[in-house]
């Protein structure tokens, strides 16, 4: 039982740690950099995606400032884009990139981008497989080794990493869509936008590593529980 405290493997856990720390660094100190400096046109998050939102024919779609102090997010069952009480005030070019970005996602909703019905179909099933995952793994180990619960475990754990992967090109493609909108409606200067283009793609890098990182773990788990050993080995 002593590779429950150390084993070769936790080195995969571990550089996948390490992935998520860099990438939560960068995008921090990207997202704190811009967020100080006032974009060119004076145009707040809220009104720079309410600008978007009505060139793009989307008058339906709400925009709402969140009590808390981050969690920018598009939620495609409201038809609601939900920003970050700074980035909804202020005038900043992170406040500009951030909220496009989420309007990205509403204009992918509204254009029926593959990719995102595939991510929002995934949700249950990806929410069930994060939740049993490990559990049912564990439970089959204790149960000598039960081969039936810890690959069932480990697939529903690889469900969970699938939904990550969905995750990278639906983003991507709402920061190239954000960036797209940010030039066509002249919301940002030139060199404003460069920093708005280092923000999202800092922002990208964070999902980069946690889809990583997953990998990884899922691999951890594949070589520690995925064979055929039993307690009695």
């Amino acid at each position: 039982m002593g590779m429950f405290y150390w084993d070769p493997t936790y080195i995969l856990v571990l550089i996948g740690m390490v992935l998520c720390l860099g990438a939560s660094a960068m995008v921090n100190s990207a997202m704190s950099r811009y967020s100080k400096v006032r974009n060119s046109t004076g145009m707040t998050g809220a009104e720079a995606a309410r600008r978007i939102l009505n060139n793009e024919g989307l008058y339906n779609v709400q925009i709402e400032c969140l009590k808390s102090g981050s969690g920018d997010h598009y939620d495609p069952r409201s038809n609601t884009v939900r920003l970050s009480c700074d980035n909804y005030n202020q005038p900043s070019v992170t406040a500009v990139g951030v909220a496009a970005h989420e309007c990205g996602h509403a204009i992918q909703h509204a254009k029926g981008y593959a990719p995102l019905n595939f991510r929002s179909a995934l949700v249950p099933v990806a929410n069930i497989g994060s939740t049993l995952g490990m559990p049912l793994i564990i439970l089959g180990v204790f149960l000598s080794w039960n081969q039936v619960l810890i690959r069932i475990g480990i697939w529903a754990f690889a469900l969970a990493v699938l939904f990550q992967l969905v995750t990278l090109p639906v983003e991507f493609n709402a920061s190239s869509r954000a960036l797209a909108k940010i030039d066509q409606y002249g919301l940002l200067g030139g060199e404003e936008t460069k920093g708005c283009r280092k923000v999202l793609t800092a922002a990208a890098m964070t999902y980069v590593a946690a889809a990583a990182s997953s990998i990884l773990q899922l691999l951890r788990l594949i070589l520690l529980f995925g064979g055929n050993r039993r307690s009695d080995d």
